[in-house]
């Protein structure tokens, strides 16, 4: 991973053109080949970023950041504070809490609530960057990515949309399609997750382990 500081403006030229304006921010450049920049405030999350797969051309005093889209991310450096790289080796991943492991457990077991004529193939399916929480066939033989969350946010979108990158490189595999599935999904990660082509489902805890008493219903 290379972490630059740098005073800098960005342009995002794609779909939408974004701009941020000369300020100080850091730039992170990682083995995966995303580029993140970051401010010193706000959020934890990136002012701007490009997902893998993507190229990066350096020129001096610019980064020109490329996906396969043909969307670029143009860095233009003015002077640069710290550049420095480091090996962080292979991540053993997130372990999930309670309420997520039993969610996979309890729908890999229903794995037809995602919709007729699906089936398991496996959960905890092994990628390069991780385990993908379910991997299953849907009614018309297509492999499913299933990524499970407490709660859906942007990053669980970022992180499905990583492994389905990998995984389409299979000719085994592909075509593959992802589904989202929380029992909660945020309006912003349901809006990234829909323009991504990759399906949302909203889990009902309570359902899923038989405890809905349908008899109690208001409505």
């Amino acid at each position: 991973m290379r972490l630059v500081i740098a005073q800098c403006s960005v342009d995002y030229a794609g779909r939408l053109a974004a701009h941020l304006p000369s300020a100080k921010r850091l730039l992170i450049h990682k083995a995966d080949g995303s580029v993140l920049v970051h401010s010193d405030g706000g959020s934890y999350k990136p002012l701007n970023w490009m997902s893998p797969p993507c190229t990066v051309k350096e020129e001096p005093g610019l980064w020109t950041v490329t996906n396969k889209a043909g969307e670029k991310l143009i860095i233009r450096l003015e002077e640069v504070f710290h550049d420095e790289s480091h090996e962080l080796g292979v991540d053993p991943g997130l372990q999930k809490d309670g309420v997520e492991s039993h969610l996979q457990q309890l729908l890999a077991a229903q794995i037809e609530t995602l919709g007729p004529g699906y089936r398991l193939v496996r959960r905890e399916y092994p990628t390069a960057i991780g385990p993908v929480d379910i991997l299953c066939k849907d009614a018309r033989g297509t492999t499913v990515a299933v990524e499970i969350k407490r709660r859906g946010e942007i990053d669980g979108v970022e992180q499905l949309t990583r492994y389905l990158e990998l995984l389409n490189r299979d000719p085994l595999l592909a075509p593959v399609r992802g589904i989202f599935a929380a029992q909660e999904i945020k309006p912003q990660a349901r809006v990234l997750a829909t323009d991504r082509g990759i399906g949302c489902q909203v889990l009902d805890y309570d359902v899923l382990r038989g405890f809905d008493d349908v008899e109690s219903r208001l409505f």
